[in-house]
């Protein structure tokens, strides 16, 4: 027992707790369960005390205090089951159920409402004598969440939970006596509101009181859990089925990613698996239009045309594209189709768009491209570095884990552009002319040597390159950082001393560092700064991507990119090649394959002759859409396999109607590195197959011999040719995911890296100098475009656009535009502004912000009728070949 360890005695168990703990807690600890309807464990706040249930007795106290808050005290005795406190507690539910509804039978919460199990429970079996009935009230005007005041018991859950938590303050308690409801302001609708139909109030709401729009009237629903199919997060959630279709979602405490917690569309995106417009059946172009055709028909065009192009041009004339949406088992099929049955490393995936710089600048750095630590370390980090990640809106359960972080002191450092939502809780805001990370990185990395606040130890021994990167950093003062980002110099020192006196200081980043010419050398100054002061290797701190999609993590790992083999094995080395060589019996190419970014250009130059794409749409993901579309046109084949007709499917040959996440199983590997399962929750629709199915039935056709019985088996052979890879199976992974490396069975996992050592041996300091963006502006195009995703909208919307609440929520393009500019343009607040780019020209809503600087405006990417790519620069990282998509020279007129 520690020195801050309290002994006390709960219902005649000696527990030990710590001190500042609460006697509810305690209890917790030890198994012993106490009722309670207004606190909420997993609530990182506060308790209210307001339902009064949760009261104990304590030897010496003067009445039986509420365990939720009083805290433990060496010696103290407790119980928490007596008479007496039983006929506490069934008064306290007798009130409540006063005004209370009494059709628990009908009620779709039955054998779930926490009232009913209480009132069960202590014995409660006559009606209470009635208060004024409460009228049933549903906001009439919400597109996910409704609210039934009927059933409400006013325990504030909700309400801690939008205020304190989400930080949002959406709802609050309104009226007085008997009117009091819960509810957002008069006279404003929730979809007007600031509420984010998270719907985590949901999933804290005892009685149902608050519940999804789809799920009212439905009970007795199955449950299957599974992982969710948007951001790279890789929440837990269970898809409630009724009647072979999914009917909601709900979240359980039990899994280490995000507990009970969930955004909305991890919470209400869920329409779109039966949504009309799912392709059903395999469609063969035919005299100029899109017909049905069968799969005999489909599979045997697409083998025979991928066979003639082959035999006439080589393998290397074929191109693949495999999917971040789809499993870790479908994109290893993918790598073997294009390795083995048809002899090419051309094969890529939608990291090339976003990550890629990050997987080969922190392999340059350390080793190994992935996130180095873990999401429930983010709360105990000092410092917290967000540098070009809205991370609220593009990962908002990351974004839930630095709110914690900075209620339990943290410093927040925030450096972007915008003033995003993080800049409302930030210490520090950076707020950097787009383009110019590498100039504010070096800028701080300056500051932590002139001031003498390197980890000179951590440097000697655990580093290499340090002279060569000192004498780059040395011509990187505040003042000449400060000229090219537009930081103030005294604020560069600030943010670099914050960060650097840290005992735990974490970096977070996503496509803001990522998506410029200079994507790969951002990323490896950011790993400079953590070699620099040492906060990597060790818990909360490290250098952590957070990952875009869902499984665009897992599609690297499974060697779903030109220059790996699966495991992140390189294909030009012999040693690598002989290994799957022997377990696939086949001769495998030693020529690294081409990008997709190489691939667009080959088709355009007519040297590529085919391209299957699984489940990425390049029309609208890429830059410069118009020549996407060109490139794309001047194919002998190309074949889409899809579960919606997305833009590239429209000029597709062939297109194959595959499953999404609730048709099939596999896993998927989130941010963290973890992999967790996906589990079959309904068919799919019409005659869509399983992804991995579809790959197997191609191949076979196309003469190598392809025989799994179910993606278990894939990943077990995936599993015995990646050493990093060996530990997990199906089995360990039921319940809770695991992070690679885990190289046996009865390895744990590795919840942060390089503990120790470096996976490359030392760390590597890269010399690294700002470059201006290849496109800067000019009388003619005066302003810098910038690009990105937002809360309700996922990547290109494919998904997204079909789910009723979020397409109302969000339901056209727009562009946010300083009030200075627009007013220079003689435009207003609403109004339909033309953008137009070198590339080409959209018209999009006006959104007049001051989160925009002058000079600046920002689009989001989600709207095929009104595609930000048809403006965004086709100019690459240098190593990588991820697009710019950050900044471009932009000209914004009035259209109407």
């Amino acid at each position: 027992m520690s020195n801050k360890d309290v002994k006390l005695t709960i219902d005649s168990v000696e527990v030990t707790a710590p001190q500042g703990t609460t006697v509810f807690q305690a209890a917790r600890s030890a198994g012993i369960d106490i009722p309670h309807l207004c606190y909420e464990p997993e609530l990182d706040l506060s308790p209210t005390a307001a339902c009064r249930l949760c009261v104990v007795e304590v030897e010496g106290a003067a009445a039986p205090p509420a365990s939720c808050a009083c805290p433990v005290v060496e010696g103290m005795v407790v119980r928490t089951d007596s008479e007496a406190l039983r006929e506490i507690r069934q008064t306290v539910i007798e009130l409540l159920l006063s005004d209370h509804p009494h059709d628990c039978a009908t009620c779709d919460e039955f054998g779930q409402c926490k009232l009913e199990h209480y009132a069960y429970a202590l014995g409660i079996r006559e009606k209470c004598e009635a208060a004024d009935p409460v009228a049933v009230r549903c906001e009439p005007d919400a597109p996910m969440m409704g609210y039934d005041r009927s059933k409400c018991i006013l325990c504030g859950r909700c309400v801690a939970v939008c205020q304190n938590m989400q930080e949002v303050g959406a709802v609050d308690f309104q009226g007085r006596g008997f009117g009091t409801e819960i509810g957002i302001p008069p006279g404003v609708s929730r979809e007007d509101s600031e509420c984010e139909m998270c719907g985590n109030c949901i999933a804290v709401c005892p009685t149902g009181a608050v519940a999804g729009r789809r799920t009212v009237g439905i009970r007795g629903a199955a449950k299957v859990r599974t992982t969710c199919c948007y951001c790279g997060v890789g929440c837990q959630l269970d898809l409630n089925v009724r009647d072979g279709r999914v009917v909601g979602v709900t979240t359980t405490s039990d899994n280490p990613v995000n507990g009970k917690w969930l955004c909305v569309k991890g919470r209400f995106g869920y329409e779109f698996i039966d949504h009309p417009d799912r392709l059903t059946t395999p469609l063969i172009r035919r005299n100029g239009q899109l017909e049905p055709a069968t799969w005999d028909e489909a599979l045997g065009y697409v083998a025979s045309r991928l066979t003639e192009i082959k035999a006439a041009n080589g393998p290397d004339a074929i191109g693949l594209i495999s999917s971040s949406r789809c499993t870790n088992e479908e994109n290893y099929l993918v790598g073997k189709l294009a390795r083995a049955a048809i002899g090419t490393n051309n094969v890529d995936q939608c990291a090339r768009t976003c990550h890629a710089p990050t997987v080969a600048g922190l392999a340059i750095s350390f080793g190994s491209g992935a996130m180095t630590n873990s999401i429930g370390e983010i709360p105990d980090a000092d410092v917290l570095f967000v540098i070009g990640s809205n991370t609220t809106e593009a990962h908002p359960i990351v974004g839930l884990k630095i709110k914690q972080a900075v209620r339990n002191g943290a410093t927040l450092i925030v450096a972007d552009p915008r003033k995003i939502w993080l800049t409302n809780i930030a210490n520090i805001h950076l707020p950097i002319h787009p383009g110019t990370d590498l100039a504010l990185i070096n800028g701080m990395a300056h500051v932590i040597l002139s001031e003498g606040l390197a980890n000179a130890e951590f440097i000697k021994s655990r580093t290499e390159g340090f002279e060569e990167f000192a004498k780059i950093v040395e011509q990187w003062p505040p003042e000449r950082a400060a000229e090219v980002c537009g930081v103030p110099a005294e604020d560069i020192r600030r943010a670099a001393r914050e960060y650097a006196r840290a005992d735990r200081g974490a970096i977070f980043y996503t496509l803001g560092i990522t998506e410029h010419t200079c994507g790969t050398y951002n990323v490896m100054g950011l790993a400079n700064l953590t070699l620099l002061t040492g906060h990597v290797g060790k818990e909360s701190s490290g250098v952590n991507p957070l990952r875009g999609q869902n499984n665009v993590q897992g599609a690297c790992d499974m060697g779903a990119l030109p220059d790996v083999l699966p495991g992140y094995q390189k294909v030009a080395v012999e040693e690598n090649r002989r290994k799957f060589e022997d377990a696939w019996n086949v001769t495998l190419s030693n020529t690294p394959g081409m990008t997709i970014t190489d691939m667009l250009e080959a088709a355009y130059d007519e040297n590529l002759k085919a391209l299957y794409i699984m489940g990425e749409d390049p029309v609208m993901s890429e830059a410069h859409a118009g020549f996407v579309r060109e490139a794309l046109g001047r194919l002998d084949l190309l074949v889409v396999q899809e579960i919606f007709l997305n833009e590239t499917a429209k000029i597709a040959d062939v297109v194959l109607p595959a499953s999404c996440f609730a048709e099939k199983d596999g896993t998927f590997t989130n941010t963290e590195r973890r992999v967790q399962r996906i589990r079959k929750a309904v068919e799919a629709p019409g005659e869509a197959r399983e992804d991995w199915k579809i790959l197997v039935d191609l191949m076979n056709r196309l003469g190598y011999p392809a025989d799994y019985s179910s993606p278990a088996e894939i990943w077990s052979e995936f599993a015995s040719l990646s050493p990093i890879f060996a530990g997990i199976n199906y089995s360990r992974i039921e319940k809770v995911g695991l992070q690679w490396p885990c190289p046996s069975l009865d390895h744990p996992g590795t919840k942060f890296l390089h503990s120790g050592r470096f996976t490359r041996g030392l760390g590597k300091f890269s010399v690294v100098e700002h470059s201006s963006p290849s496109e800067v502006t000019d009388n003619d195009y005066p302003l810098v475009l910038s690009t990105g995703r937002t809360l309700y909208h996922y990547n290109v919307g494919t998904m997204t656009r079909r789910v009723h609440g979020l397409d109302k929520k969000s339901p056209e393009n727009y562009v946010e535009i300083n009030p200075r500019d627009l007013e220079k343009l003689g435009g207003q607040d609403g109004r339909m502004l033309r953008v137009t780019t070198r590339r080409g020209s959209i018209v999009a809503r006006a959104v007049a912000t001051r989160k925009i600087r002058p000079g600046m405006v920002w689009m989001p990417m989600h709207f095929a009728e009104s595609s930000a790519n048809e403006l965004t620069v086709d100019a690459y990282d240098n190593i990588t070949r991820t697009a710019e998509f950050k900044v471009a020279a932009a000209r914004v007129e009035v259209a109407w």
